[in-house]
Parts: structure tokens; C-alpha cells; sequence
């Protein structure tokens, strides 16, 4: 057989899903999986956008624009603008989820090499677009301690090298759900025009900040607009993880011309998911208002409950749907898969995301996990039945 690339070898396994195979055994002997996992809501998505794709009369199912559709892309800026960002259609490119957003992102301002800056912990596929893409990924270490609050700028520009060319948050942040402040954000944004880096923001929870707590998006820092490269998706704000639509939107045309030649060169994004992300822009704040109330239930039942375990330490987040939680174990990897293989309390086990994998630096986040708090508040209350029963059989536990 002809040997594979070197880029195969060292595309990482994704931690929230390398677990599966143990899930769909336990699974097969009886056991309930409570998925804590995977950030796959089960709230209902928007009417309007079902509605879009049911009453969509299409004969020939064609290729829209690479930059998304006309209509939609206006609605987008629309969108926007009601949320105090100032961009135009021309602005941003409709792309297959944030994904391919941020791959394009990634080989347009980076050549193979290069360096990109992100606070660990950080939503792990960034691990594999990085692979994809030739470049290298630099983390800086932010802390459970802290509740994953911005590292010091300090920390940020000793970094940086000759090969850095940009840097990449996650606000609010997943895995952490910790919500960068307008002051944290200005501060970096003085180390960026320093430096003259391009600053890449996934702001895809923006809908989903808690306790009076407002998003201040990266595309109001002031002097910022040829540095700005904003990633976005309809995946979470609707619950709609399946339509694989998301965006890539920035003021620097240069930027985003050559953008464009990435979206040409995969045709154009798909034309159902499309249809259903533009009906998606008709829907009520009052779904936004009842989905806020009811993740803000989940996650205060999920954290206090925690908390409430002995040896577990979870700090609250103020945004997004996840927590981190560090455990009273040797190494969270085992005990998920010991979990899964292992244990059930009633028929029913937990399955969680190990966040070693969740950092870039080897060693890191042995003892912590991302917990999904998207299912319904009684299977919560189970988990958490469930992960107390277990830490006191658990062969590793170190209290």
C-alpha cells in the first residue's frame, strides 16, 4: 500500500468523540449514556427555519454564490447590525459551518509554518484545522484557579515570534464558557496592532451569556479593521449542528478577497442549509429570552450539583453551554472510559470529554473534563447521581 501523508499521521483524534466506540458498547449491554459529551442541544430549532425548508418549492437544486446567497447574506448584516456590529453583505462569506470559516481564515492569513496564538484550554478541533492548514498552534495557559480568565498580556507577547502572524479566541469559550470582558479584549487589541497580528474570534455562543453579562464583540475594537477575522455559525444559536452553515466576515478587503477564491474553489455552501439558516433570521427574542432562562437552570443545577460532590471543583461560566470541572482522579481519560466500560448506577453511566485533549500542552487537564449541559435538567440531575456514585467506587480517586 502506498505510504499515507505525514499530515494523515498527525491529524489528532477528536477527544469529544474518541470515546464513541465505549459509548455504543455500553450501550449494546443495556446501559442508558447520559451525553454530556458533545455540545449537541436538544432544544428545538426555530420554526422558522423548518418552515423555510418545507415550503421551499425547488425543481433544480443548483449552486448558489461561493459568498452564500444574495438575500442571505443581507439578512446576515441585518442580523448584525441589530446586534451593534456594523458590516455589509460584502463582508462576509457563507461558509460550510465554522469550520471551513476558519480553515479559510487560517490559509489565507498564515503560510505552512506560521503561528497561531490561542488560550488553552480551546474547542479541540482547532487542533486538526491547524494540522490542515500547515501551521502550528502556540498556547497560552490560562487556569481553573482563575475560572480560565485572559492570560496576562505579559504571557501573550513572550509567544511571540518571528513566524507569529495571528491570534485566536473563543468568546464565550468552549470549553470553559468563560466570557472575555471589553477591557480584556482592549488590551489585546493593543498587543495586535503592536505586533500587527490578525486576531481570529469564534464568537458562535454570543446568544448564550448568563448573569446580566453582555458579549462585546471583537468587531468594535476600535483600529482593528484590518486585523479583525470574525467566525460565526448557526449551529448553536439555533440549535441547528447539523446545517453546517457558518460565516467569515471581516472589513479587510485584501483579506477577504483572497477569501473568496477558497469559497470559489469548493463551489458554494449548500443550498437547503442555507434556505433554513435565512428563515432561522425570523426568529423571536422571546426564543432567545426562554432559551437563555432555561441553560441558565441547566447550568446552575449542573455546577452547583458539582461542586456539591467531594474533591470536584467546577467554576461557574458566564456564557456558551460548557463547564470544566476538575476531578478527584489521576487521569480523567481513564475514568470517562471507566465510566463507559465499568460502571452504571440504576442502568444508566455518564459519558464526558477528557480535556487533555483540549490542550495544546502535553500534561495538561489530566484531572479536568468539558461538561455539556444541553440535556434536559432531570438527565442532569442523573449525571450527577451517577458521577458521585462513581467517584466513590472509582479505584483512582485521590481524596
Amino acid at each position: 500500500m502506498p505510504k499515507l501523508s505525514m499530515k494523515a499521521a498527525s491529524m489528532p483524534s477528536s477527544p469529544i468523540r474518541k470515546l464513541v466506540p465505549f459509548a455504543e458498547a455500553a450501550k449494546s449491554q443495556g446501559k442508558h449514556v447520559i451525553h454530556l459529551n458533545i455540545g449537541q442541544p436538544d432544544i428545538e430549532t426555530p420554526e422558522s427555519a423548518r418552515n423555510a425548508v418545507k415550503n421551499t418549492d425547488i425543481k433544480v437544486l443548483e449552486y448558489s454564490h461561493s459568498a452564500g446567497f444574495e438575500s442571505y447574506r443581507k439578512g446576515l448584516a441585518e442580523y448584525y447590525g441589530k446586534n451593534d456590529i456594523e458590516v455589509s453583505q460584502d463582508e462576509i462569506i457563507i461558509t460550510t459551518g465554522g469550520s471551513e470559516a476558519l480553515l479559510f481564515g487560517f490559509s489565507v492569513a498564515l503560510n505552512p509554518g506560521d503561528e497561531v496564538i490561542i488560550p488553552e484550554p480551546f474547542y479541540a478541533n482547532y487542533n486538526g484545522f491547524a494540522t490542515a492548514a500547515g501551521i502550528n498552534i502556540i498556547p497560552v495557559t490560562s487556569t481553573i484557579e482563575n475560572g480560565f480568565s485572559l492570560p496576562s498580556i505579559e504571557e501573550f507577547e513572550k509567544k511571540i515570534t518571528p513566524k507569529t502572524k495571528a491570534i485566536l479566541i473563543c468568546n464565550p469559550g468552549n470549553p470553559t464558557g468563560y466570557l472575555y470582558t471589553q477591557e480584556e479584549l482592549e488590551k489585546l487589541s493593543e498587543l495586535i496592532k503592536k505586533k500587527d497580528l490578525f486576531l481570529f474570534a469564534d464568537e458562535v455562543y454570543r446568544e448564550f451569556c448568563y448573569d446580566g453579562a453582555t458579549p462585546f464583540s471583537v468587531m468594535n475594537l476600535k483600529g482593528m479593521e484590518e486585523n479583525v477575522i470574525l467566525i460565526d455559525s448557526v449551529s448553536k444559536r439555533y440549535s441547528m449542528c447539523g446545517a453546517r452553515i457558518g460565516a467569515l466576515i471581516s472589513r479587510n478587503k485584501e483579506f477577504m478577497d483572497a477569501a473568496m477564491k477558497f469559497a470559489q474553489a469548493r463551489l458554494s455552501p449548500p443550498t437547503y442549509a442555507q434556505i433554513a439558516a435565512e428563515g432561522a433570521l425570523k426568529t423571536p427574542q422571546s426564543y432567545f429570552d426562554e432559551v437563555t432562562i432555561e441553560y441558565v437552570a441547566r447550568r446552575d443545577i449542573m455546577v452547583d450539583g458539582l461542586n456539591k460532590i467531594k474533591g470536584v471543583n467546577c467554576p461557574k461560566p458566564k456564557g456558551a453551554f460548557y463547564a470544566v470541572a476538575e476531578f478527584p482522579v489521576e487521569d480523567t481519560e481513564h475514568f470517562c472510559q471507566w465510566l463507559l466500560e465499568d460502571f452504571e448506577h440504576e442502568g444508566s453511566t455518564v459519558m464526558m470529554a477528557p480535556l487533555s485533549g483540549f490542550y495544546a500542552t502535553p500534561g495538561l487537564g489530566k484531572k479536568e473534563a468539558r461538561i455539556a449541559y444541553v440535556l434536559e435538567k432531570k438527565e442532569l440531575e442523573k449525571a450527577l447521581v451517577c458521577i458521585e456514585k462513581a467517584l466513590e467506587i472509582y479505584p483512582h480517586t485521590t481524596y
